[in-house]
């Protein structure tokens, strides 16, 4: 897996990928899949994206992504986030910031 997609980056730097937002605050991110599946049968998986405190010592908050992947089982369906580019991790973290209600 390249280390340009969300799987490949964790993978080779073990370590969650982080961005800095539009919002100008720093944020790292995971991989959230639903415990029980939905009624197809299916899971859902979404990105978590936590917000760090200016100094980057504690987190401060977090955002969620809309549900981006599916999967047969919880492991499909983290397999599927993981294939996902950082670019489009990074734009699903904008996304998520412009869609928040108010301000931090």
């Amino acid at each position: 897996m390249s280390e340009f997609t969300l799987g490949g980056y964790m993978q080779k730097h073990e370590r969650a990928a982080a961005f800095g937002g539009s919002d100008g605050a720093a944020y790292s991110v995971a991989i959230y899949v639903e415990e029980e599946p939905d009624f197809r049968g299916m899971y859902g998986a979404a990105l978590l994206f936590v917000r760090w405190s200016q100094s980057g010592d504690r987190p401060v908050g977090h955002l969620e992504s809309e549900t981006l992947a599916w999967g047969k089982t919880p492991e499909e369906a983290q397999e599927r986030l993981e294939t996902l580019s950082l670019y489009d991790v990074k734009a699903a973290l904008d996304e998520a910031i412009a869609s928040a209600p108010g301000a931090w």
